[in-house]
């Protein structure tokens, strides 16, 4: 049986990550907790001190999050659902374009083998196209580097761009305080993330911690049992957790990958930019959706991460997670049957 008591590289970890954060916090930089366990968790790495990650405190952060996805969904909103047909629609050509381009760039420029360039294309499920790709004959833990470098840049870049470009204040309540919630909302909210996590999970489903309790909380919200997201403590506490949960893939990384992986990495982000800001000024064209969520509904990161922008920029939470939802569908049951089509000259 695992031990719920964390051991000495866990606790060198989160010291480490919780100093950044409060650093951050008391810098006033935007999401401090989140950016400081993500930055933390890359330089450990890179001066190899030992870092772990806490799996089951971050699988826990991310069905917070899936609370508040699942808690933004309202009739209001399903009303105006037909609206958002256009820009749903562009999400798969979007997937494809990405998809093309970056396998382009991995193999021809980078010179990664073929099954490796295309999986670490994919712009989006971390866990999933590592899976994927290894079971496909990639390398996967250059595709875990890939993505989670990706992750990393697209997180730390969105909020720049947000206050500069944007002109959005990321100051926007993440929650409540729990002192202003009733005890029985709180432990509702804990009940449903963990039933909905399990339950998905027992399905198979992709992204179980996010989905399942975000679905859960879905029927409740619609049904006015659920009418609150969870605390604003909470989310910081997720926030904390799901960074680290990102930042330790960088554990035992070397100078070659460095200058390989990362680097390769960078000059794919700057492809991502131009690709994603040629697709949100697209989108204005056959959507009233406000220009901040477009980019939020656009920007290729992970599901809880850009709940956590969405939350702190006051977008709203459920348009935004509902094209993220479809892109994340289109590549975990896309992405192997295009790559069979693709790759059948390789020998299984």
């Amino acid at each position: 049986m695992t031990s719920l008591l964390p051991n000495k590289s866990q606790c060198i970890t989160l010291l480490i990550a919780l100093v950044a954060g409060l650093i951050f916090f008391g810098l006033g930089i935007p999401l401090p907790f989140l950016f400081g366990s993500l930055g933390s968790c890359l330089i450990i790495a890179l001066l190899g001190l030992p870092l772990q990650g806490t799996p089951l405190l971050s699988t826990i952060s991310r069905t917070v999050l899936g609370v508040a996805i699942g808690t933004s969904i309202t009739w209001t909103l399903l009303s105006q659902a037909l609206a958002l047909t256009p820009t749903l629609l562009m999400v798969p050509v979007y997937v494809l374009v990405i998809a093309l381009c970056g396998s382009f760039y991995f193999h021809k420029l980078m010179r990664y083998d073929k099954v490796t360039a295309y999986y670490a294309a994919m712009p989006g499920a971390l866990q999933d196209m590592v899976v994927f790709g290894e079971e496909a004959g990639g390398n996967p833990r250059t595709l875990s580097l890939i993505h989670a470098t990706r992750l990393v840049l697209m997180i730390t870049l969105a909020p720049l761009i947000l206050i500069h470009v944007y002109q959005v204040n990321l100051d926007n309540p993440l929650g409540s305080p729990s002192t202003e919630l009733p005890i029985y909302h709180n432990f509702l909210i804990v009940l449903v993330g963990i039933a909905g996590w399990q339950i998905a999970k027992r399905l198979n489903m992709f992204g179980a911690s996010v989905i399942g309790p975000m679905l859960i909380s879905i029927a409740l919200s619609l049904t006015g049992l659920l009418t609150e997201r969870p605390s604003a403590e909470a989310i910081m506490v997720s926030q904390f957790f799901i960074g680290i949960g990102v930042g330790v893939n960088y554990k035992g990384i070397t100078s070659i990958e460095v200058r390989r992986d990362i680097l390769a990495t960078a000059g794919f982000v700057l492809l991502l930019l131009v690709l994603a800001f040629i697709c949100i000024q697209l989108s204005s064209y056959v959507s009233n959706v406000p220009s901040v969520q477009r980019f939020l509904s656009f920007w290729p990161t992970g599901q809880a991460e850009i709940a956590i922008l969405s939350l702190a920029a006051g977008a709203n939470v459920g348009v935004v997670v509902i094209h993220h939802l479809v892109r994340m569908v289109f590549i975990i049951l896309g992405a192997p049957i295009a790559a069979r089509y693709l790759m059948r000259d390789k020998p299984d």
